[in-house]
Formats: structure tokens, C-alpha cells, sequence
């Protein structure tokens, strides 16, 4: 991948930033930090050259005077939402958020649950957190939120919100996914700190949709295309526009509920310290980015595997089609169709030839490899094999696992664990390819590349297994699948 994107320069200047803001107010500080905290694959998909891990190494700068907040709603409890990249639900990806943040000597002060509306599913998740001796307050659904000012900004409103009780001068809110109720958590302690006699400050660390590139950039189109379940919508900043005559971009929620914002902070100040949701933000990506063009081919390529990505969630009946048919439309916008997916029109090139399921890999040079399903392995098994003897400089006709050794594994998963799927998947070969590295020399070249896979794009033309799905994952493969099950 072309990088474009100069980290090193955004942890400078970012980090400069956030302080600098951190100055302008006075008891306590509440930072609303957007998107993944540590581990923001969807950043160093967009701007190659970001590290997912960035917004930690800043926050690590500040950690003897921050804390940590994490925010899950209710309803994402109540339907088991689960984070894509990692394949976990939200509630079990709180956990592991502490369990990362306090391993880094971070501060986690408790859990917020928000749109609390007395679910089961969510009274046993704080049950749960208080066994593990962690703090949890509930915040809850307030009728004709955001628009009626009058009762969000009353005491049946926000002060209806357990007051969460923190200890440092820097709050940092963040939690699994979009829409877990993030803002509403800062906005409500706000209003619960005035009645306190605290000056408490608010500030957002959102990294999308980048507010100095255009509202048609495809960085933010892609970002909209990573919300299209949320129905977030980038729009121009029209109170940006009005107070500067200047031209920024934001999303539909924080233009919605600034409103709210500006009447909260003319009750606590007199004054609204910022004019537009702009203003609130903190974030300097868009000054790192130093290869547009490197950008902009990345975002397009993001845009294409969201869209297969939706193709897939409807046809496994995780959601309508509606998803899918408005990343088309993002696509549109950036004038691409899943052809300019080098790897798809590999794999379906072979498909046809073959007839039976294929995949293709890109490789960090730009040569694709492609492979079949056989009698033996699966099409995605024969893919990593396939790629790892080109990377290692093995002649293709090389058979790295013997027949005979596949042969008896195949009569296990039918026989004795009554499996209907004989071929070997990626992670039986992996152990395969393990086990005969120590007295194969190939298979020891060919294991030894498996780090050169992050980063490489895959195509397959039928949907692959979870065993596959979560190999690719781990070895960094960015993957794409034709929404057609396997028969």
C-alpha cells in the first residue's frame, strides 16, 4: 500500500492540540474521543500510514491526570451488536477495552449503560460489572431527544442520569462502536456538574468525517459508507458557515445536537465557548495527509469492501438491503464499481473457467495470485498456500502437504466430528504447515511469509467460513466475499 498519511507528524501536532485545549477550561474536562480508541483499523485503512494505535499513544501523554469512561448502549446490549473488525459482541468488547486500558496503566473509572429503558439484558450487564468490582450508572432515553431543549436541559431530563463520579481532571469518553450515546454521556455530566458547582469543559476527538477536506472527499464518503447502518449523513457545518463564512464539514448528529450543546453551556458560562460543532473538535488529520491521490485510492477501496461487507449482513439475514443500496450509492459518488477491486475480477475470471468456488490475493507488488476449491482443501486454504510458496520462491507444482497426511485429517472432521465439509480450512493447514517446518525446509519458507499477508486484499466468489474469516483477520488480510453460500 502507498502511504499517504505522515503519523508522526499527527502525534505532534494532535497532542498539542488536545493540551491546548485542555487549558481553556477550568475544574474538569469531559472529551468525547470518537471511533477506536487503540486498535482504529478503519483510520489506517483510509489514511495509509496512520497507526491503529495513535490516539492511545497520545492519551498515554496524559494518563497521570485522565481517566476513562466507557459508554455501551442498551439496545446494542439487547441485540448482541457485534464490533466487524473483531467478531465480539459490545458488552464483551468492554471488558476487553479495560482489560487493554488498565494493562497500559490507564485509569478506567466505570461504565456508563445509556438508552436505559429497564432492559433485562442490560440489568444483567451492570450485574455483571459490579461482580468484576467495576463502577456502572445507567443514562436514559429522553423523549424528543435531541430537538426539546426544554426537557433534556431539566431535571426529567439529563438530571434524571445517574451522576457519574469521577476523580481527574480529564475525562475521556469512549466506547465500542458509533451510537453508543457518547455525547449524551458528556452533555449530561455537564449539566450534573453545574448543579455540583463544578466548571466542567466538553471537546470531541473524532477523527470522521474530516472537517478540513471536502464534504465529497472520498475519506469521508467512506466514512459514511463504514455508518450506513447508523444513517449518519456528512453535511456542511451550517453554524461554521454562518459565524466564519467558512466551509467545514461535520455529521447530521453533532449539527443536530448543538442546539442542545449551545443551551447547556449558555446556562453554565452565559456563553457558548464554541459557535459550531467545528469548533468542538480537536482533530488534525487532515493536516498529515501529504499524498491525496494515496488517500483518496485507499477510501475508494474501503467504500467497495463496506459494500461487500453489506452485501454479505443481508444475505446471512443480518439486515435489509438497504445498507448495501446506499454504499452503491457512495459509490457512485466516487465514481467506482466493485471491477475496480483488482482482486474481484481475478476471482471471478478464474470462477469461470473453473466453476467452482475461487479466490484471488493481491500481493504487496501488485501480483495477484488466484486458487480453487479441490477435493482436498478450501478455496481459501489453497489461497494462503498458493501465496506463500510465490512469496517464498517455491515452484508451484510443489506440494507442500503430502496427500496422504490430508487424507486421514478429512476422515476425522467427516467420521468423528460428523463435519459435512471435508476440505481442510486455512487454519488446518497453518497447524499442517507447522507441524511438517521442522523437518521440511519449504514448509518453513512458506510459513516464514505469513507476516508479508498484512496489508494484501482477497476476493473470493463465495462466502467464506468464520475458521477463514478469522485467520485473514489475524494475519491482517483485508477480505471481500460474493454474497453466494456455499452449497
Amino acid at each position: 500500500m502507498k502511504y499517504g498519511f505522515d503519523n508522526d507528524r499527527y502525534l505532534k501536532i494532535q497532542s498539542e492540540h488536545i493540551k491546548e485545549r485542555i487549558g481553556k477550561f477550568g475544574d474538569k474536562l469531559y472529551m468525547e474521543f470518537g471511533g477506536k480508541l487503540f486498535d482504529d483499523y478503519h483510520a489506517s485503512r483510509v489514511l495509509p500510514g496512520f497507526q491503529p494505535d495513535s490516539k492511545l499513544r497520545m492519551l498515554m501523554q496524559l494518563k497521570d491526570y485522565a481517566e476513562i469512561v466507557i459508554v455501551i448502549s442498551a439496545v446494542d446490549i439487547e441485540k448482541n451488536k457485534v464490533r466487524g473488525d473483531l467478531g465480539i459482541t459490545y458488552d464483551m468488547d468492554v471488558l476487553r477495552l479495560r482489560d487493554e486500558f488498565q494493562s497500559r496503566g490507564l485509569m478506567v473509572g466505570s461504565v456508563v449503560i445509556t438508552h436505559y429503558k429497564g432492559q433485562e439484558s442490560a440489568k444483567a450487564f451492570s450485574k455483571k460489572l459490579k461482580r468484576l468490582n467495576i463502577k456502572s450508572y445507567y443514562h436514559y432515553t429522553i423523549e424528543g431527544y435531541p430537538s426539546n431543549v426544554a426537557l433534556i436541559d431539566s431535571d426529567e431530563g439529563f438530571g434524571k442520569n445517574d451522576y457519574v463520579e469521577t476523580s481527574r481532571p480529564l475525562v475521556v469518553i469512549t466506547a465500542p462502536g458509533p451510537g453508543s450515546g457518547k455525547m449524551a454521556v458528556c452533555l449530561s455530566q455537564l449539566y450534573q456538574e453545574n448543579k455540583r458547582g463544578i466548571k466542567a469543559g466538553y471537546a470531541k476527538f473524532e477523527t470522521f468525517p474530516i472537517w478540513n477536506l471536502p464534504l465529497k472527499h472520498p475519506v469521508n464518503i467512506a466514512y459514511e459508507a463504514a455508518t450506513a447502518d447508523l444513517n449518519d449523513v456528512n453535511m456542511i457545518d451550517p453554524f461554521h458557515l454562518e459565524a466564519y463564512g467558512k466551509t467545514t464539514v461535520n455529521y447530521n448528529r453533532d449539527i443536530e445536537i448543538f442546539p442542545v450543546l449551545n443551551a447547556i453551556f449558555e446556562g453554565i458560562y452565559k456563553e457558548n465557548p464554541y459557535k459550531s460543532p467545528t469548533d468542538m473538535g480537536v482533530n488534525m488529520a487532515g493536516n498529515c495527509i501529504y499524498d491525496d491521490e494515496a488517500c483518496q485510492y485507499a477510501s475508494k477501496q474501503e467504500i467497495i469492501r463496506r459494500y461487500y461487507t453489506a452485501l454479505n449482513n443481508a444475505a446471512e439475514g443480518k439486515c435489509d438491503e438497504s445498507e448495501a443500496n446506499k454504499i452503491a450509492l457512495l459509490m457512485q459518488q466516487v465514481k467506482v464499481t466493485i471491477d475496480d477491486r483488482k482482486v474481484t475480477v481475478a476471482a471471478k475470471a478464474r470462477a469461470k473457467k473453473s466453476e467452482a468456488p475461487t479466490a484471488a490475493i493481491e500481493l504487496a507488488d501488485g501480483t495477484i495470485i488466484t486458487s480453487e476449491t479441490t477435493s482436498l482443501l478450501g478455496t481459501c486454504a489453497a489461497l494462503l498456500l498458493n501465496a506463500t510458496k510465490h512469496l517464498a520462491g517455491i515452484d508451484h507444482k510443489v506440494k507442500l502437504i503430502p496427500s496422504d497426511m490430508i487424507e486421514p485429517i478429512q476422515s476425522m472432521k467427516v467420521n468423528c466430528l460428523k463435519g459435512k465439509n471435508p476440505r481442510l480450512h486455512t487454519d488446518e493447514v497453518l497447524v499442517a504447515l507447522a507441524m511438517l517446518s521442522k523437518s521440511d525446509e519449504n514448509c518453513k519458507k512458506a510459513l516464514d511469509q505469513l507476516p508479508n499477508l498484512q496489508g494484501c486484499q482477497v476476493h473470493t466468489t463465495v462466502m467464506i467460513s468464520e475458521v477463514d474469516r478469522k485467520i485473514f483477520k489475524k494475519l491482517g488480510v483485508d477480505f471481500t466475499c460474493e454474497p453466494i453460500k456455499k452449497r
